[in-house]
């Protein structure tokens, strides 16, 4: 008999309701469904009435009651009950079999233990079968399909069965599968049937039924079907009916749908049932803002996710190649998505162009006015086409393409919502420009540009935005004039917030439309330069400003071609800047800066911008407000370290740029010294340094500008004390203020200055006191403490107020160097020149800092106010390299082209001056450098009375020894010194030893030299060259560290040919080896003597007692530091011993046997006894060794250096 085939589509499936009630075995809601809808049920309810219950509750008890009145009059019933009374085990044992025979068979299905030979069709058998028999002839079938299914690699088919096609059969047919999977779990595990039934006819329902009936298992089958699924579900009929399964299983449980999207999402398979469900979800509260499909589609294509991304492109892709059908998810997607378009157009919407006067009247009566609960939809809508046309390659259709040119030539209300729509309008109009095909779109598209820039300022005022869409109007039209196709893309991209592929060749017609019709060059210069600036610009504002305008117009040159004045714009704007720092406002001085100092085209020279006055600048600093003459700040930090940036920048350009300049016969103007004396620079940087995270690189870019123009600001010891001033303690320090106000005033701090003799304690409790002040609140006593140091000089004063002012000073010193120190060197001058009131400029100080040194002699004995000396010294030195090299580049090129002119005709001439330039100011500066250290060294020399008074009148160790005219520095005494005739003299030699202050201001100049020699060994060699008192050596020696470099310029020093020099070099040498016993040493100690053994053989006899009476003790140094040395001195000795006493013999006088003990001693130094040393020779006094000759001295000279080394030699032993 032939049977009639249904179609899933008829047939009923479990209703949400019920499914809910399964889930939550809600037995009042299962009581209220109709006999149709229980029906699908029936198996599962069956079994929960006869299976015996795990809950043994009495409400249970009473639910099961109701379960069983309820199934009492269904007479389906029955046959379930006649299904679960079979025995299931002996079932599962044949159907193992039959698989294994299957297996066995390769998977033929000649023979079945389940099922016999069936006489009649599937469907006639399960009619006239008993209850055990159905449940054989629906397992068979079962098997034979997972087997299948298991077998084909993941091939698709469609198994055509009698069984699962029969409309009559089918809830019976599905009352057996439950059963089925309810009794035998192992052998049929539930994933495995749901992926089964995907390939009968029918598969859907039955699944639905299957999950309906073990409601828990809902999660586990959708994830397992999806995770199985294809990548792309609409390519083919198997994808399609996994997507169709899912589908009604999700309107079966609707709560889940959205999980389920969330697990397609998850796996990147089935992208069309993500959709589908989408358009299946209906939302319990509908968000009037965006709908779901319009959320999910633009998470899925403007996401992070970059493998999402392309899965769902694919999807739109593949799904434009085929056919539009009705039935494809894809172009129900796009049919929603039109109708939601096309539901917020305005009412007054029509594709024909209105003519002016329709505009006019339109306009006033709200023709396409968008409303204003629309608009964030609108916006979302354009944003998600934006990413399916430039993402995922979707081609509108002309439908569509019509509707959306439509919505973005709307005009929305005034709101921040509105601008955005408007941008994104018209951004979205550049990058697909295809949209605008016919000359009436063009014209709606130029009269709504020319509606955005008449309503540009309205819109700006009244949303109340400081970012409109009027700079991006000028901002691209900027761009299409200058050709920067590139610029206006990334422009776009960034706007929409999505990368698109864009040609620059599809820009052309909006580039004729810009440039032609709407934004001449002119008209953009002139607009820009009206635009008001943004207030409180900081990178919080985000969107496109005026500055980005004004930036591209600056670059292209537009304001001096057009001759617009900028320069009060920007500095509007520059007034008008808050932190965290905006990213344009740097990149936007240097452009500035540039078009100021560069000239548009070279056939104009004078086409520049002006810069900014130095009264405007003064402002800033000063913070006048020009009201009541009131001086209030009113400028941010944020201001101020931006003006400071343009003028160190300003600066470094100008000297960057004086070839050019030269050759256009144009020399801007710098900024006078003056007025950089009164910024504040370095209390700038310090506030700066606090703030680096808002300033962005400004910082940086300002540290980068002081250490090349201003060295002297950015020495590594004041970084140090900086965070000394700032670390924990001060600041601990600080919170014992009561008041943040100094209770002491700048007069009572001059009065005690005056007082300081008779009233110390009184001055030191307001210097104490002022220790506790910030530097910035010390600024205010910064006179009245450098005027009065004059005063310190005098004897008794308290050396704890000393270190206090120094303390104080250097606080000071980290937020106003510069005029702290003019301020210093001019109250520490002579009191002659006071008298004068002879005063020195920062100019002067620049560019002789030799003046630094020209300060009253007292200082050089009062260690605190000397150490404040240095440390200005150091800083003038290198603040005049820095002038000078300024200097030279500010005006070479200008005088270089001025002898290029006058010497024509001369090949080669323009270099020589600059070469002859270069070389004079490195000669100036070396020898400023060497006069520094020269002078210094000198300082560390004791005068006469100073040595006497300092107990060091005798002994080899005494510095005054070869000193005959040292400079007359008085000694200071402080409270608690000692007179000159109290004490012991042992006393006295302690004192004067290492707690003297010349011994502190010799480690100080020792320090400074130290660093002066690292900084430039050329100084240390040029000064070594010079030469210096032989008695500094133990002391630099010692007291220099890096005094280790004289080893490398020593062989030249001694290859000289002044005599004076080379004996400096040995003597030199000789400390070194004893400071510095190294491999290197040692090897210039043999250079040495070699070369003493060849001067002996030139030498005249008076050059030869002139070189070897001070160079012969040295040789002592050179034995005790390198014993291995001693031959070659004993060799050295016995010749210069040979030769003096050859001349002395040609005299009438004999001599002892000179050269026979020497020989003796050379030969058999360890038979002479300890007594015989040169302290048990027969001493000769002065006045005899005076009158003998010089050969005679220097017989006894060599002696005594024989004697010497063996007894040293003798004693380390």
């Amino acid at each position: 008999k032939s049977l009639q085939m249904v179609d899933s589509a008829s047939l009923q499936f479990v209703i949400p309701y019920a499914f809910e009630a399964m889930q939550k075995v809600d037995v009042a809601r299962l009581a209220a469904l109709s006999d149709p809808e229980l029906r699908l049920l029936l198996p599962c309810l069956v079994r929960m009435a006869l299976c015996a219950p795990a809950d043994q509750s009495n409400a249970w008890a009473q639910d099961k009651k109701l379960i069983l009145r309820l199934l009492s009059g269904v007479e389906a019933v029955n046959s379930i009950v006649a299904l679960l009374s079979v025995d299931f085990h002996a079932l599962e044992q044949d159907a193992r079999k039959e698989q294994h025979l299957r297996h066995k068979a390769g998977g033929s299905n000649s023979e079945s233990i389940l099922v016999s030979q069936l006489q009649h069709g599937l469907t006639l058998e399960f009619e006239h079968s008993d209850p055990l028999r159905r449940l054989r002839l629906a397992l068979s079938e079962l098997l034979a399909i997972m087997n299948k299914v298991a077998d084909s690699n993941g091939e698709f088919f469609l198994k055509s069965s009698e069984l699962f096609e029969s409309p009559v059969y089918l809830e019976e047919v599905a009352d057996v599968l439950c059963i089925l999977q309810a009794e035998l779990p192992s052998l049929l595990p539930i994933i495995e049937m749901a992926e089964a039934l995907l390939h009968v006819r029918n598969g859907e329902w039955f699944l639905c039924l299957l999950v309906a009936n073990v409601p828990d298992s809902f999660s586990e089958v959708c994830r397992e079907l999806i995770k199985n699924g294809e990548r792309q579900d609409e390519e083919s009929v198997g994808g399609r009916r996994r997507t169709e399964a899912l589908r009604q299983l999700c309107q079966m449980n609707p709560s889940q749908a959205l999980n389920i999207r969330a697990m397609v999402v998850e796996e990147c398979h089935l992208p069309g049932l993500g959709v589908a469900l989408t358009l299946d979800y209906k939302p319990d509260m509908a968000d009037e803002a965006v709908s779901p499909l319009v959320s999910y589609v633009s998470g899925l294509l403007l996401g992070t996710n970059g493998k999402v991304r392309t899965w769902f492109s694919m999807f739109i892709r593949n799904g434009q190649q085929r056919k539009r059908e009705s039935s494809s998810v894809l172009w129900q997607m796009r049919r929603q998505l039109l109708l939601e378009l096309v539901a917020i157009l305005p009412r007054s919407r029509s594709t024909h162009v209105p003519n002016d006067t329709d505009m006019d009247s339109e306009s006033s009566s709200g023709y396409s006015g968008l409303r204003e609960e629309h608009v964030v939809k609108a916006s979302a809508l354009l944003r998600l086409y934006c990413a399916l046309m430039g993402i995922a390659g979707l081609r509108p259709t002309d439908e569509e393409a019509e509707q959306l040119l439509q919505l973005m030539t709307s005009r929305p209300p005034a709101t921040p919502a509105g601008v955005r729509f408007v941008s994104l309008s018209f951004c979205k109009l550049l990058a697909f420009p295809t949209l605008v095909s016919t000359p009436e779109q063009e014209q709606l598209m130029v009269m709504w540009l020319s509606w955005m820039i008449k309503e540009e300022e309205y819109f700006e005022s009244a949303a109340g935005v400081s970012a409109s869409f009027g700079e991006m109007l000028l901002l691209v039209a900027m761009y299409f004039h200058s050709n920067q196709l590139s610029a206006i893309i990334e422009l776009v991209c960034s706007t929409l917030g999505m990368k698109i592929a864009i040609k620059p060749s599809s820009l052309s017609k909006m580039k004729t439309i810009f440039t032609q019709e709407i934004f001449t060059e002119q008209v953009v210069t002139a607009h820009a330069v009206r635009v008001a600036v943004t207030n409180n610009l900081s990178a919080n504002i985000t969107g496109f400003l005026p500055i980005h305008c004004i930036y591209q117009l600056l670059r292209s040159r537009a304001f001096t071609k057009h001759k617009v004045s900028i320069k009060d714009w920007i500095f509007r704007q520059l007034c008008e800047t808050t932190t965290p720092l905006h990213t344009q406002l740097l990149p936007l001085i240097d452009v500035y800066i540039n078009s100021i100092l560069t000239p548009a085209s070279k056939t104009n020279p004078e086409a520049t911008n002006q810069p900014i006055t130095e009264q405007e600048i003064l402002n800033v600093f000063q913070g006048l407000a020009g009201v009541g003459g009131k001086v209030r700040s009113q400028h941010t930090i944020t201001t101020q370290l931006l003006i400071l940036y343009y003028i160190l920048s300003y600066e470094e350009a100008l000297l960057a740029n004086t070839k050019t300049l030269a050759l256009m016969q144009k020399k801007p103007k710098s900024y006078s010294p003056a007025l950089m004396d009164q910024i504040p620079i370095k209390h700038l940087i310090r506030q700066a340094q606090g703030l680096q995270q808002e300033l962005g690189g400004l910082h940086s870019a300002l540290l980068r500008l002081l250490a090349t123009n201003y060295p002297h600001l950015c020495m590594v010891e004041d970084w140090i004390s900086e965070e000394e001033v700032t670390g924990t303690l001060p600041l601990l320090r600080k919170m014992l203020l009561t008041s943040s106000s100094c209770k002491y005033s700048q007069t009572q701090l001059r009065e005690a200055f005056q007082n300081v003799l008779s009233g110390g304690p009184r001055l030191l409790r307001i210097l104490e006191h002022l220790t506790l002040l910030s530097a910035g609140d010390l600024i205010p006593y910064a006179e009245a403490l450098t005027a009065s140091m004059g005063l310190l000089l005098e004897d008794g004063v308290s050396r704890r107020i000393l270190q206090t002012v120094n303390k104080l000073w250097m606080v000071l010193n980290t937020v106003m160097p510069r005029k702290l120190w003019v301020m210093t060197v001019n109250a520490q001058q002579p009191l002659v020149k006071l008298l004068r009131q002879q005063r020195y400029t920062q100019n002067d100080l620049m560019v002789d800092p030799l003046i630094v040194l020209r300060c009253d002699s007292r200082v050089f004995r009062c260690p605190p106010l000397m150490d404040i000396t240095l440390h200005m010294l150091n800083g003038y030195l290198l603040a005049s390299k820095a002038y000078l090299n300024a200097h030279l580049k500010e005006t070479a090129e200008f005088e270089r082209q001025a002898q290029t002119v006058s010497n024509l005709g001369l090949s080669g001439q323009p270099d020589t001056p600059e070469v002859t330039r270069e070389e004079l100011k490195n000669a100036l500066l070396a020898a400023q450098d060497s006069a520094a250290v020269q002078i210094l060294l000198e300082v560390c020399l004791p005068p006469p009375q100073e040595e006497l008074q300092l107990g060091g009148g005798g002994g080899a160790d005494s510095l005054l020894r070869s000193v005959q005219s040292a400079p007359g520095i008085p000694m200071r005494k402080q409270v608690g010194d000692t007179g000159a005739g109290q004490g012991t003299q042992g006393e006295r030699e302690a004192e004067g030893g290492l707690l003297s202050d010349l011994r502190e201001v010799q480690c100080l100049i020792c320090c400074l030299l130290h660093q002066m020699f690292i900084a430039d060994p050329n100084i240390a060699k040029l000064v070594h060259f010079q030469g210096y008192p032989q008695a500094l050596l133990p002391l630099t020696v010692a007291g220099i560290p890096s005094m280790h470099i004289c080893l490398d310029f020593i062989p030249e020093l001694l290859a000289q040919p002044q005599l004076e020099k080379q004996i400096f070099a040995i003597q030199l040498l000789s400390h070194l080896c004893t400071q510095y016993a190294l491999p290197k040493s040692l090897s210039v100690a043999r250079l040495a003597i070699s070369v003493m053994g060849t001067i002996l053989t030139v030498l005249t006899r008076a050059k030869r007692f002139a070189f070897f009476m001070p160079t012969l003790p040295c040789l002592v140094s050179f034995c005790k530091a390198f014993p291995p040395l001693f031959d070659d001195v004993m060799s050295l000795l016995v010749q210069v011993g040979q030769v003096s006493a050859a001349d002395v013999t040609t005299k009438a006088r004999d001599i002892d046997p000179l050269i026979a003990r020497l020989q003796y001693m050379r030969q058999k130094p360890q038979e002479i006894p300890l007594s015989e040393s040169k302290y048990s020779l027969r001493k000769r006094s002065a006045e005899e060794l005076g009158r003998a000759d010089p050969d005679v001295q220097l017989c006894y000279q060599i002696e005594a250096t024989f004697m010497d080394i063996i007894s040293s030699s003798t004693q380390a032993l």
